[in-house]
């Protein structure tokens, strides 16, 4: 047996700290794979910047000039789906199929708001997620450093979040709801995690996979009321997607384009990039910001919280949906996930650690005499 090795930031041993030898150098070998991989994102394709984050056919204004005119209509008095309508056909948007246009809910509340109050409920999000995770984060940091390093990890994933000239996006929204779902869900406390899971679904249905995940995850650790909780949500969302589609149906035309799909098949490399470049780490060069990533992977893999499954279980799926479906124009995509993916940096040290650890150790206990 090894005697185990105290932790450099986390308050326990991670997982890895418990392979045998032969696991734990596959699982090096591994993680080389993930650096190397990572390094894709040097070649990714990516769109120029955020103004036209999600135009689809390159029409005359930006993605964030659409958003702002359908509220501006609707705060006159237009209803939102004529004014949607409207204004996706002036800026060369398509209209088909329904999911072409955004659920009516953000653009709903913006309408209600004056600009300076979506401005300061969006600030208002970011502090509740940032203090929740700080909440689900301080025990497992017991010392200043580490704490110190998840922290600045919370503050570069969510510095985009801070924008208030961003607040159109969808994703932006949904992503802090998110976010704010992880933090708060705990072995037997579901209900506020399901709720705000939900309104992360209401905002951008490509939030719906968040909801599919926590309830697998659900099922599999056999809680079923909370199984139930993430079902009733997808039920709920269905009957809102329903509903939303036959409203769209009744203001397209037949000659209204269509959207070219999401085939992008970019790779793993194009979400790794993308994540770089909705956080902190687009500051660096993308032959550093791509490891970084890497590593923030692993040291999620490594903790040994139901969170981290969870964190670890949402990341691979959104990974594999923007590999194989986003076009380079939809890197926005990966803003619902990016709030918190950056902690797996300050449990990297002791998860890469305890994995050489591991694969390394060779003592052996040699008995050489049995008293009887």
């Amino acid at each position: 047996m090894r005697r185990p090795v105290p932790p450099l930031l986390t308050a326990a041993p991670t997982r890895f700290a418990e392979l045998s030898q032969r696991t734990a150098r596959a699982a090096l070998a591994g993680v080389a794979a993930l650096l190397l991989v990572s390094l894709l994102a040097i070649a990714a394709p990516l769109s120029d910047g955020p103004a036209r984050a999600g135009g689809e056919t390159g029409g005359a204004i930006t993605d964030l000039q659409l958003y702002a005119g359908i509220v501006d209509a609707m705060r006159h008095g237009e209803p939102y789906y004529p004014a949607a309508a409207d204004a996706l056909r002036a800026g060369g948007y398509p209209l088909q199929p329904f999911v072409a246009m955004r659920l009516p809910t953000l653009a709903a509340v913006q309408a209600a708001l004056p600009p300076a109050g979506v401005a300061i409920l969006l600030w208002a999000l970011v502090l509740a997620v940032l203090v929740a995770w700080g909440r689900r984060l301080v025990p497992a940091f017991p010392r200043p450093v580490g704490q110190a390093a998840a922290a600045v990890a919370m503050l570069g994933g969510t510095v985009v979040f801070w924008q208030a000239e961003l607040a159109g996006f969808h994703e932006l929204w949904a992503g802090l709801f998110i976010a704010l779902s992880l933090a708060l869900r705990t072995p037997g406390r579901w209900i506020e995690a399901v709720a705000f899971g939900l309104c992360a679904a209401l905002i951008r249905e490509t939030a719906t996979p968040f909801l599919l995940v926590m309830a697998a995850l659900a099922l599999l650790e056999r809680q079923r009321a909370e199984a139930l909780g993430w079902a009733a949500a997808l039920g709920v969302f269905a009957v809102v997607l329903a509903l939303h589609a036959q409203a769209v149906a009744g203001v397209v035309r037949p000659l209204d384009p269509v959207s070219p799909g999401w085939a992008g098949m970019l790779g793993f490399g194009f979400f790794v990039r993308a994540l770089a470049s909705g956080t902190a780490l687009s500051l660096l060069p993308l032959g550093v910001a791509g490891p970084l990533v890497a590593l923030s992977l692993v040291g999620w893999a490594g903790w040994r919280e139901p969170l981290a499954l969870r964190m670890v279980a949402v990341l691979a799926v959104y990974a594999l949906l923007m590999g194989l479906f986003a076009r380079a124009d939809n890197f926005y995509w990966v803003l619902l996930v990016a709030p918190a993916s950056l902690v797996g940096l300050a449990l990297a040290p002791d998860a890469v650690r305890d994995l050489f650890a591991a694969a390394l150790d060779r003592r052996r206990i040699t008995v050489r005499r049995v008293i009887r």
